[in-house]
């Protein structure tokens, strides 16, 4: 039933019975529409006030809740709801698993069109709150107000905020009192960085103005428990800057690194900045089974290092090498995926299209003692050619690993040419992922799939794939 209330349709007792895209909730009407609801979970009942009308479909929030699902849980977390940072946090962690492994199903058996393959039990992560190793955060002399400071009608002298941008308005920081995606002193760290900066009166940034002194913080550990802090200021401050920084190492001895870059532009991206090292040697040292790699303040590493530890294994599995095999891996990134195939392989090629992560490769194989592994880099679609393949050996198995919007058609198109024996296809996009299997179903039978959860209290997923020749 469906009716208006001051302008406003409201979708009464919704019945809520799967999970879709994003994280919503998913239901019906009586008359068939599909409904999507943001807020609640599988298995409520609500009455749903709507946000857009489509032509097949409602997308809702929730207005009030009749019924509460079994699978409801309480969150942790006291800014849940608003952060929008773990959005399942209310829904039971088994079930998560459940219906992110019924996406990545239903995506390869409807998008890919197949659906004759083993799907393997959904790999779940051991940590489920503190997985993980990296967070950034951003300073804010306006910070968001809940909707019962509104309401008061008070006003609040403490304005600044040092937390999360709130989903769909950049400008708008939530204040955080508590995270639970990092350990400690992850939270002590921020906590007093933030009451340091209060009560010497630095100037948090003005987005608005685009004016202030800090503007972002960026923490990383690795598993060891070292950490690295790297701070983004809006104008150089050198005297305040070295007493904010001379505190925190005082403060905290688990700090290994800290750093920091002057950014004046209109946008937080930190891959153009010159970051200047304060103190420590200016990176971390990761290690991976045996294999060291160097993490410095642009570098892409996984977040979650114990589920990023299945991941790899689980993917060198997969391609099952017997030692005399050509490998290409495809979006190899730093080189991580390479390294532990490199130790099983007769030879592997790399490619990227960003040169710091290219070097980073490099490095990481000489490291590692690794003489059989090699990189290039350049757009994929622009590099992995025809004439590359003419100069480079044929490969025997191919890997990828490719950003959320899958691979280019140009990309496919070269690896049926290409034509390896074997495909090990990760993705963190079950839906794309599906997308190029279809473009490859008449070469290629697929023979398995294993869903990865990296990302617990959140709809997000990895697949690893098994493509075998036909």
């Amino acid at each position: 039933m469906a009716k208006n209330k001051k302008k406003n349709l409201i979708l009464e007792n919704i019945q809520l019975i799967s999970a879709g895209a994003k994280g919503v909730a998913v239901g019906k009407t009586e008359e068939g529409k599909t409904v999507l609801v943001s807020g609640a979970v599988p298995g409520d009942v609500v009455n749903a006030k709507v946000k857009k009308a489509k032509s097949k479909y409602y997308e809702a929030d929730v207005a009030e809740i009749l019924e509460k699902s079994p699978f409801r849980v309480e969150p942790k977390c006291i800014h849940f709801g608003v952060c929008g940072g773990c959005k399942w946090q209310n829904l039971a962690y088994e079930k998560q698993l459940d219906f992110k492994a019924d996406e990545v199903y239903n995506n390869i058996k409807r998008i890919g069109g197949v659906d004759n393959f083993e799907t393997l039990p959904i790999l779940g992560s051991d940590e489920q709150y503190f997985y993980r190793n990296k967070m950034e955060f951003s300073f804010s002399n306006a910070r968001w107000l809940t909707q019962d400071e509104v309401d008061s009608g008070a006003d609040f002298e403490d304005k600044n905020a040092l937390g999360f941008h709130i989903p769909g308005m950049w400008s708008k920081i939530l204040d955080l009192k508590e995270c639970f995606l990092q350990e400690e002193p992850s939270n002590s760290i921020r906590l007093a960085v933030k009451k340091y900066a209060v009560e010497n009166g630095l100037e948090f940034f003005d987005v608005k103005n685009q004016e202030g002194f800090l503007r972002t913080l960026m923490m990383r550990q690795n598993s060891k428990g070292e950490w690295m802090v790297l701070f983004q200021l809006y104008g150089e401050e050198e005297e305040n800057r070295k007493k904010l920084f001379d505190f925190l190492l005082a403060e905290f001895p688990q700090i290994k690194t800290l750093l920091f870059a002057i950014n004046p532009k209109p946008n937080d991206s930190i891959y153009d900045l010159d970051v200047q090292t304060y103190f420590g040697e200016g990176f971390l040292m990761e290690e991976m089974d045996g294999l060291q790699f160097k993490i410095g303040p642009k570098s892409f590493f996984q977040t979650n290092y114990h589920q990023a530890l299945n991941l790899y294994r689980k993917t060198l599995e997969f391609a099952d090498l017997k030692g005399d095999e050509v490998v290409y891996d495809l979006y190899t990134g730093t080189g991580t995926i390479a390294q532990y195939v490199a130790k099983k392989a007769k030879k592997v090629i790399g490619i990227e299209s960003v040169q710091e992560a290219i070097n980073a490769a490099t490095e990481h194989a000489k490291l590692n003692g690794l003489s059989n592994a090699e990189f290039y880099c350049g757009d994929m679609k622009d590099i992995f050619t025809e004439d590359f393949l003419k100069n480079h050996p044929k490969a025997d198995v191919l890997i990828t690993d490719p950003p959320r919007d899958g691979m280019h058609a140009k990309v496919v198109g070269q690896i049926l040419k290409l034509a390896p024996e074997k495909i090990v296809y990760v993705s963190c996009n079950s839906a794309t992922q599906a997308r190029d299997i279809a473009l490859m179903k008449d070469a290629y039978t697929l023979v398995k799939i294993l869903p990865v959860d990296m990302f617990p209290q959140t709809h997000h997923v990895e697949n690893i794939a098994l493509l075998q020749k036909i």
